[in-house]
């Protein structure tokens, strides 16, 4: 007879009571504790401090607890009480420089031929077309695979549903000497293709005119679909399987010899990775729509799309469509009718619930999608829970009476965002929701709200349960939070990270979970 377990509330002594004799697997490890983290984390007598601040002159990257610097040469790990330099690479050339930068994660259910396929590693593409593969740990060199003399690569791109990333080159543009002359150039870019776990080359693909149509201004890959937009706000979508399994010329391996390549090895150099997968004519689309910015994006359960129709008089809209047949849902059409210095963002949210989080100035909207099946009937949006600011919105009167006796009214509204509202008699409090990062681990929503008071802006974030949205802690921010300058902020367990902008040069705040002062 299998035991019977209860739910009860167990205290942080008896899970590692419980571990060290090992009664628990390493799942269950892991999710207790990341409960005991988060009861922690929520104590009165716990507090995020700072505890480290480095400023550069280029820009700073954190993921996954590294912070990178000097376009990736010095990395430092978060892991320990305050960061600590981790490695610090040689100086390279200007050949030599890091384009862009990938880190790769090993999954655990899988076993792996090479013991350093295992480990974290970061993906570089360095200027002069190589793709390096480094140990996120130490930066040495595990392997790299030159890609192309013909053309200039300089950007990566996950595919991370499919274990994949991309490699995508500049577009090719026509110049006035060309199209004077009546050449054509057809070709747009080129993209190359990798697996990861092991790495492993699936090919390079030519986005051509001929193929895809005049106006291409940008191609994605996400979730296995070759997303295309056009200058006319036009977006399509191509299956990459598809693709693959209809236009593949030859199966490439890294350091095998290649037909394409008259016997060369693939991978190396002069001759690179060859265009393997040529399309001759256009494959189906599987979906299209017209959206404003070339922006879509697609999730929920089932699935849906969001974007805003091209037309001006949708602008500041946010639609919510079944990918089905594209059929609104009832309270699809989402609208913040707010006005700011910087236009609310919608998304699909990171957690996989298929929810959607609408983020405004001052209101949060945290929303899922009810349908139900073979009824015919669209899906409806309806609001989960919502989030708002500490501010009276309720606006002052637009009249005002002079000394005289003159009536004057207002012509212009304040901004919602407005650092200098403050000022004003229209609002009381003028704080405002700056972004919203996930914590996965601890499944905490953390919300950044500032105001402009005495023209420096001020900063804290708040801790919000994701399932409820109850609000559970604030955390200040020591440093001034300039709104005019670019900000990110990253939540990781017991690390909090802000890098801001300040004119030319970059800074970095680190904050640590630590016992609160007295």
């Amino acid at each position: 007879m299998a035991p019977c377990w209860r739910k009860t509330t167990v205290n942080a002594t008896e899970l590692l009571s419980r571990r060290s004799r090992g009664i628990t697997d390493a799942g269950t490890i892991v999710r207790h504790n990341m409960k005991v983290l988060r009861a922690l984390l929520l104590k009165d007598n716990r507090d995020f401090i700072k505890v480290w601040s480095k400023t550069s002159k280029s820009t700073i990257m954190y993921e996954n607890g590294k912070i990178y610097f000097e376009n990736y040469q010095i990395c430092y790990s978060c892991v320990h009480s305050e960061p600590c330099v981790l490695y610090k690479l040689p100086k390279r050339s200007k050949l030599e420089k890091f384009e862009d930068a990938l880190l790769c994660q090993s999954p655990l259910d899988k076993t792996l031929a090479s013991p350093s396929d295992h480990k974290p590693s970061l993906l570089a593409l360095t200027a002069n077309n190589w793709l390096c593969r480094l140990s996120a740990e130490t930066g040495e060199e595990l392997q790299r695979v030159y890609l192309s003399s013909n053309h200039k690569f300089r950007y990566l791109g996950w595919d991370v549903s499919q274990e994949m990333f991309y490699v995508k080159s500049v577009q090719n543009k026509e110049t006035s000497l060309a199209r004077q002359a009546g050449i054509t150039q057809n070709t747009v870019m080129h993209l190359a293709f990798f697996h990861v776990f092991p790495l492993q080359v699936v090919g390079i693909l030519e986005i051509n005119k001929k193929v895809f149509g005049n106006g291409v201004t940008d191609v994605v890959l996400s979730q296995g679909v070759l997303v295309v937009s056009y200058n006319n706000k036009s977006v399509k979508l191509y299956s990459f399987e598809h693709i693959v399994q209809r236009y593949l010329t030859e199966k490439l391996m890294l350091g095998k010899q290649s037909s394409l390549l008259g016997g060369k090895t693939v991978g190396n150099v002069p001759f690179g990775i060859p265009v393997n997968i040529q399309i001759t004519d256009c494959p189906p689309v599987l979906f299209e729509v017209s959206c404003s910015n070339n922006s879509i994006q697609i999730g929920g359960y089932p699935w849906h799309y969001i974007y805003t129709p091209p037309q001006k008089n949708h602008k500041g809209t946010h639609h919510i469509c079944s990918l089905k047949d594209s059929t609104l849902a009832t309270n699809g059409i989402q609208n913040m009718n707010c006005c700011s210095l910087e236009s609310d963002g919608i998304f699909f949210h990171p957690d996989d619930s298929g929810r959607i989080i609408h983020v405004g100035p001052t209101v949060i909207n945290v929303l899922k999608i009810l349908s139900e099946l073979n009824t015919g009937l669209p899906s409806k949006v309806v609001e989960d829970f919502s989030m708002a600011t500490h501010r009276n919105n309720t606006p002052a009167s637009q009249v005002t009476v002079t000394s005289s006796g003159r009536t004057v009214k207002k012509r212009f509204h304040q901004l919602d965002d407005d650092p200098d509202q403050e000022d004003l008699p229209l609002y009381s409090m003028p704080d405002t929701f700056r972004m919203v990062e996930y914590e996965d681990e601890l499944d905490l929503l953390a919300v950044v709200v500032t105001n402009g008071e005495e023209g420096e802006g001020r900063a804290h974030i708040r801790l919000h349960d994701n399932q409820s949205g109850q609000l559970l802690r604030t955390v200040n921010l020591a440093e001034a939070w300039d709104e005019t300058y670019r900000h990110e902020l990253f939540f990781d367990k017991d690390t909090i990270v802000h890098i801001e902008q300040k004119n030319t040069n970059f800074c970095c705040h680190v904050y640590k979970l630590k016992a609160a002062r007295k």
